[in-house]
């Protein structure tokens, strides 16, 4: 059963590591000062959010490996608003796009991230992967989709933990990247972040849609069975 499971969660954890923000914030961090220490920290915070997520749905929904069950019902309805809800957001995120010449302002949270310390670091980190919506919807569809799928216990354990390295594996890489790279690393995240805050409208825009008909046809699937 692991393996359907892993298919089915893939395109979620792949959303939720590609995410622009996540990645803007965690070079804004290991340029800072002290980012030797923040990195790493807001790694782990990272990892929390989404685990703790994670867990959470596993439980609430331990029971939609039956399709008659209410919380299967309650999983595939969830689907359809959700994936509805990501395709109006990308649309309206792409109509109130920056026009040329315009600047689109940065969020108020990557404010001081250079010098974050070592407790807003961690907390921002847990924040920004399960406090955060899209993520939280995400986390909530793949970890459904892997109990549909019939993975319990053991296996269910260890789908999630896939899923949440999998989701991880960008910041954690740019964490990795930092430790062991030096200053030729810097200068290749810089430029990530650059490229990031650049076309993060587009990017985001291109996964809230593509995510949203996945999830909705997902649920309205599940809703047909």
């Amino acid at each position: 059963m692991i393996g359907p499971a892993l298919g089915a969660m893939l395109p979620a954890a792949l959303a939720v590591a590609l995410s622009p923000f996540p990645l803007i914030a965690i070079v804004l961090i290991l340029s800072g000062a002290h980012g030797r220490r923040n990195g790493p920290l807001f790694a782990a915070g990272w990892i929390t959010g989404l685990a703790i997520a994670a867990t959470l749905v596993a439980v609430l929904f331990g029971a939609a490996d039956d399709p008659g069950s209410t919380s299967s019902a309650i999983a595939d309805w969830g689907r359809v608003l959700a994936g509805a809800a990501f395709i109006v957001l990308g649309a309206r995120k792409w109509w109130k796009r920056p026009r040329a010449g315009e600047q689109a302002e940065p969020p108020r949270w990557m404010a001081s991230l250079d010098d974050a310390t070592a407790g807003r670091a961690l907390l921002l980190g847990a924040l920004l992967s399960g406090a955060n919506p899209k993520n939280l919807v995400l986390t909530a569809s793949a970890t459904a989709s892997v109990v549909e799928a019939g993975a319990h216990d053991v296996g269910l354990a260890a789908a999630v933990a896939v899923y949440v390295l999998l989701a991880s594996c960008t910041v954690l890489g740019a964490v990795g990247l930092h430790l062991v790279g030096g200053a030729r690393a810097a200068s290749f995240l810089e430029a990530v972040r650059r490229f990031m805050v650049a076309h993060s409208t587009v990017i985001t825009v291109i996964v809230l849609l593509l995510l949203g008909a996945g999830v909705l046809g997902d649920g309205l699937s599940g809703l047909g069975r």
